[in-house]
């Protein structure tokens, strides 16, 4: 599965504003570690569909969020829960350790 792509212009709506929790990669087209974390983020997004939603951004293209956030490294993954951030990762992780690193904030919501 290919993740969707947001810009600039539909940040809030998508991320801040959304339901659900958004995890959110900051990617380049340059990157190698984001292409080799693309398909595992794919495969989250869709074995969570009902709890977390994952997109991507291109940070190239994209600019004024990224400089927003600080992101200054690609990949950079970023949990966003009503509307905050939460937590913030950088590099490329199997999926066993994005999935533990992203459960408690997952459990939580799931709890209220």
């Amino acid at each position: 599965m290919s993740l969707p792509h947001i810009t600039d212009d539909r940040f809030d709506d998508a991320v801040l504003n959304s339901a659900l929790p958004v995890l959110v990669e900051f990617t380049a087209d340059w990157c190698p570690p984001c292409k080799m974390i693309a398909p595992v983020l794919g495969q989250i997004a869709l074995e969570n569909r009902d709890r977390l939603a994952v997109v991507a951004m291109d940070v190239d293209a994209e600019p004024r969020t990224a400089l927003g956030y600080q992101v200054l490294g690609m990949p950079t993954l970023a949990l966003f829960v009503n509307g905050e951030l939460v937590a913030q990762a950088v590099g490329a992780k199997p999926k066993s350790a994005i999935l533990r690193w992203l459960e408690p904030h997952l459990a939580t919501v799931a709890a209220r």
